[in-house]
């Protein structure tokens, strides 16, 4: 079997790994892998190539890193990235998390694998949630947000639709109290790593039967915006402590106190009462930073002003003193963080 991989960030990488140290033993073999380009990353904004690509590289693998695969908008530098991609002679073509969108004459080049009912799989994707909840760009920080108490990683064959393509495998893990989008993605990606393993040792013996996704339960998982990361106090203790999860480590929940920001990193919900507006500090001491809000208490317990390092509270507090009865909200309309 022959697998070309289309991927970017750490979770593609580990999905990538799996296939790796599998191929020698399953007899597959991984001619090309299609990655996001180079990135300015750092203090000093140097170029670095996606874990992906770092990956590949490692092991002698070739790379692309197309800027487009539409025809239509990337003319002849697309058309050489089908020609790049046909001369791979692809069975089958992996993707994960890989950031461009690809056409149906991408998905078109694969032989395909043909399974037991006569179904040809060309194309399958490493999706982190459990389809149909959650289609769409941010899926683990959406289910954080929104409260689920379980996600998981579907293994699907891909379509010209937004994650509408038919169901392979699946598998569900419990989202802990403290899951934040970061530790839950390292959670998938191990998860899709060995799920796609398993899908494509099933394929190659014809066995993955195809499930179409049921028209109940679609939610769509937009991208994360950064003026989306700014903590409304009139909202609950548990959305706000749900949300400084899900934002944990992009875009980072923000608060404002007179001119600072002041960036959320950990916070825990509390239903105690009080009798003080939304956003008025009740406690700064090392026990963290205790906030009103439209229901219970928000304490913060990490926090980092711009510029800055994040913090713990005692530490935080200890340069930055926030005196009980101040006041932190969100600015009245949605704006970009400085």
């Amino acid at each position: 079997m022959r697998i070309v991989f289309a991927g970017t960030p750490e979770f593609a990488a580990a999905a990538l790994a799996r296939l790796i140290e599998a191929a020698p033993t399953a007899g597959w073999s991984i001619p090309l892998v299609l990655t996001q380009p180079d990135r300015p990353a750092g203090r000093g904004m140097k170029l670095l190539a996606s874990p992906v690509r770092q990956l590949a590289q490692a092991h002698g693998i070739e790379t692309r890193t197309p800027l487009t695969l539409s025809l239509k908008r990337g003319g002849e530098a697309a058309q050489a990235e089908h020609d790049a991609l046909r001369a791979a002679r692809p069975d089958v073509l992996v993707v994960a998390a890989y950031g461009l969108i690809l056409p149906q004459a991408v998905l078109d080049i694969p032989a395909g694998l043909r399974q037991h009912d006569g179904s040809q799989l060309g194309a399958i994707n490493i999706h982190a949630s459990l389809l149909p909840r959650w289609r769409g760009a941010a899926p683990i920080a959406r289910a954080i947000e929104a409260g689920d108490t379980y996600t998981g990683v579907t293994i699907m064959q891909m379509e010209a639709g937004l994650d509408t393509g038919p169901m392979l495998l699946e598998d569900q893990i419990a989202i802990a109290a403290d899951h934040t989008t970061a530790s839950l993605t390292a959670a998938l990606a191990a998860l899709g790593a060995r799920l796609i393993v398993d899908a494509l040792r099933r394929a190659g013996r014809g066995e993955l039967t195809a499930r179409v996704q049921p028209e109940a339960g679609v939610t769509y998982a937009n991208k994360l915006a950064k003026h989306e990361s700014w903590l409304d106090p009139r909202r609950s203790a548990a959305e706000l402590a749900r949300q400084v999860r899900a934002f944990d480590p992009f875009p980072v929940a923000s608060l404002r106190w007179g001119d600072d920001v002041i960036r959320v990193w950990a916070a825990q919900a509390d239903a105690a009462t009080f009798d003080a507006a939304p956003g008025t500090v009740l406690a700064a001491d090392a026990a963290g930073l205790c906030i009103a809000t439209g229901a219970g208490v928000l304490r913060v317990t990490e926090m980092q002003r711009a510029g800055g390092k994040r913090l713990p509270a005692r530490e935080f507090l200890a340069g930055c003193p926030i005196a009980s009865g101040a006041v932190v909200v969100s600015p009245p309309t949605a704006q970009a963080l400085p």
